[in-house]
């Protein structure tokens, strides 16, 4: 083989696995830097300061619309209508919600306080509108919820992520790092357990966090 055709070679086939690890990355929530695409909600060049968004509980009026940003998601375990209700109703001083200045719900993040371990905050869902992704919104939501939490006495941070999201991985593994805190993994709840199909749930716990949330932007929420 000449060799510059030996280079043409070599740079399509270079082109090719670059494109394919692309393609295979999973829908998430992270906030680092990683690949752009539609099904991603990995963080661009853009973060979510430069959007005009509050932050604060959901109330059962948006249940519906949490329900269909799951949906939208494509990596989450979407439950019934009826469950976003009735947790926009029982869980919202746990939960957040982050709206545009017209009311649009931009995300949400549902959680709650371990009833036999009130110092540790389980993160149960997070997704992301498609027209506010990449922008490192599901981090700053985070940092929100946590720090609301913390005046609660959470000290700990718990959610489950399978093995192929590697966007959420990201999420979590930068709030640990952004908190100067150990972040620990081990499966909670394995295939068998979960039934055929599903990838084991992996928990990743966060903690202990010492002091004051460390927001994306560097600064406290109002």
């Amino acid at each position: 083989m000449q060799p510059e055709l030996h280079n043409i070679v070599l740079a399509a086939l270079t082109m090719a696995g670059i494109f394919a690890t692309v393609v295979r990355m999973p829908s998430g929530d992270a906030s680092d830097a990683g690949p752009k695409g539609p099904a991603t909600q990995v963080l661009g060049t853009n973060d979510s300061r430069g959007e005009a968004l509050s932050f604060g509980p959901p109330t059962p009026a948006d249940g519906a619309e949490l329900w269909n940003l799951a949906r939208q998601a494509g990596n989450l375990d979407v439950n019934s209508r009826y469950a976003y209700l009735l947790w926009c109703r029982d869980f919202a001083s746990t939960s957040v919600v982050a709206r545009d200045t017209q009311g649009v719900i931009a995300g949400f993040i549902t959680g709650y306080r371990r009833p036999e371990a009130p110092d540790v905050y389980f993160v149960w869902q997070v997704a992301v509108a498609p027209g506010f992704r990449r922008r490192g919104l599901a981090r700053t939501m985070l940092d929100h919820a946590v720090h609301r939490m913390r005046s609660n006495g959470v000290r700990f941070v718990e959610t489950t992520v399978t093995p192929d999201n590697k966007a959420s991985m990201r999420l979590f593994e930068s709030f640990a790092e952004a908190n100067g805190a150990d972040l620990t993994r081990d499966v909670l709840f394995s295939e068998r357990e979960l039934g055929s199909g599903h990838e084991p749930e992996v928990l990743h716990r966060i903690g202990p966090i010492a002091g004051p949330v460390q927001m994306l932007d560097g600064a406290l929420p109002d």
